[in-house]
């Protein structure tokens, strides 16, 4: 069968266990999440010294890792064989591998759950993924796109049993971007620190995660959307004497979404806020500021900045010219951008 990740991890908390596992995909956090999930309920902690396996691809092969899956528990009903990082595991790509592998996820040790995490997309039409499919649980796990980033957030908050403002998502979003376990550990670190029915606002962000409130990308975009040179101007000043906590590539990653999507709004027929956030895939709460700036830039002057963007992104680089700062490199964009 196939599962979504919280499908999976609720089946495991209700103890409704596969024989055999094989968790696939480019999105670390949620393997390691069902990877810990399957630690902490299918042997009971007082038998996995004898009963409990975590094996590394790196370190093993496939023949190991079936030895292990077919030895029988040590005074136990079931044992646990995991196996991470298994795109390393010696033998998984080649074929008699694979065919050792799907002989035993078609008739698997009833008293063996057998895991395997990939850290790669596997192709699920292949006969030994199948197998998996067929007798247990097989999942593709795959990075967000940026803009489900922000929901991502909102819906990690209100899993946690707390609120955050859209404006608190959109900064950690910002600054962390699609690293999802960090995002988490952070998250879960302004947690310790919040009151009882304490929302994490943005204020909240900026003095337990360290993110400024004032010289941020958000801030950034707000400025060029009102025309605001001065604030314009003394946030790139501040990213250009802390560009490492700022680095220009990020910085201009996130301009250019940004005016992408104001260019959507041009290009958009429906311009309700509805309609837009939709098209966008941003929160409604945001639309105003996209409004904001296809107001205040003609459609030629947005793909001009685009334009202008591009060229920032290989300057910073060192195409075409290798002797400018970030900082300075940022100063010129928004110079283009505002005159």
């Amino acid at each position: 069968m196939s599962a979504s990740v919280d499908t999976l991890l609720k089946d495991i908390r209700n103890k409704r266990i596969a024989p055999v596992y094989l968790i696939h995909g480019d999105e670390p956090f949620y393997l390691d999440r069902i990877a810990d999930e399957l630690e902490k309920v299918v042997v009971p902690v007082a038998e996995r010294g004898f009963n409990q396996f975590v094996l590394f691809g790196k370190d093993a092969d496939i023949g190991t890792v079936l030895n292990n899956a077919r030895r029988y528990p040590f005074m136990a009903d079931r044992q646990l064989v995991l196996v991470k990082e298994a795109q390393q595991l010696v033998g998984i790509k080649d074929k008699s591998g694979q065919q050792l592998l799907e002989s035993y996820a078609m008739e698997p040790l009833g008293s063996t759950v057998l895991a395997i995490f990939h850290q790669e997309p596997l192709d699920e039409r292949k006969g030994w993924v199948k197998a998996f499919a067929s007798k247990g649980v097989l999942l593709g796990v795959k990075k967000l796109y940026e803009n489900k980033l922000v929901d991502w957030v909102g819906d990690y908050c209100r899993g946690r049993g707390v609120k955050i403002s859209p404006k608190a998502c959109q900064m950690l979003v910002e600054s962390i971007g699609n690293d999802l376990k960090r995002m988490a550990s952070e998250v879960d670190k302004m947690l310790l620190n919040l009151r009882v029915d304490e929302e994490i606002s943005a204020t909240t962000v900026e003095r337990l995660v360290g993110i400024s409130k004032e010289y941020n990308v958000f801030e950034l975009q707000k400025a060029l959307a009102q025309r605001d040179v001065v604030k314009a101007n003394r946030i790139v000043d501040y990213f250009g004497r802390n560009a490492k906590d700022n680095p220009a590539v990020v910085v201009l990653a996130q301009l250019y979404q940004y005016f992408s999507r104001v260019l959507l709004v041009q290009a958009s027929k429906d311009q309700s806020e509805r309609g837009l956030a939709s098209a966008l895939g941003v929160n409604p709460f945001f639309v105003k500021d996209y409004l904001s700036a296809a107001r205040a830039y003609p459609l030629v002057k947005v793909a001009d900045i685009i334009h202008a963007i591009r060229r920032a992104d290989a300057q910073s680089k060192g195409i075409d010219t290798p002797t400018l700062s970030e900082g300075d490199i940022l100063r010129e964009l928004v110079f283009t951008v505002l005159h």
